[in-house]
């Protein structure tokens, strides 16, 4: 077992490797997120919040409905009408009324969405790197590549 799996947990003894590699990922994860989060805070926004623009930013000068977001999201929200109305107050997103259907809107990024987003990029590619600061470009990959085969029969 890793030392520092071990001195972070403050463990004596060696664990199952399946567990090991569970704990390792949480704790990766929680560090990941401490960061993410913090940078989040400084421009008033939600890590969620941060999800649905970039997801809307990818289809500008479209939008997707409420339950397209929704599946779109790296962490499944089940609060997404509540993070929208949280980025249209900011106005970072609109909503518009689709003729078809009026009871569904399509949520569209605005520019002010857009230039928090073009704020933030500089600082979260920072965020990468320091990261990922001890880890070569071939072993981000092996790494994309292994927690990828965690997950993929899970969706």
């Amino acid at each position: 077992m890793g030392e520092s799996l071990k001195k972070w947990l403050k463990l004596s003894k060696n664990l199952d490797p399946r567990e090991e590699v569970d704990l390792n990922l949480r704790v990766a994860v929680s560090l990941l997120d401490t960061g993410f989060n913090k940078l989040m805070d400084s421009y008033n926004i939600t890590g969620a919040q941060y999800n649905v623009l970039r997801i809307l930013k990818g289809v500008y000068p479209e939008g997707h409905a409420r339950c397209e977001i929704a599946t779109r999201m790296v962490e499944r929200a089940s609060d997404i009408t509540r993070i929208i109305d949280r980025l249209e107050k900011q106005g970072l997103v609109q909503r518009d009324r689709t003729s078809e259907d009026r009871r569904m809107s399509i949520t569209k990024i605005t520019k002010k969405g857009i230039e928090l987003l073009e704020k933030i990029s500089p600082h979260l590619t920072k965020e990468h790197l320091e990261s990922t600061k001890d880890l070569s470009v071939e072993e981000c990959l092996q790494l994309s590549a292994l927690l990828e085969k965690l997950y993929t029969n899970k969706m």
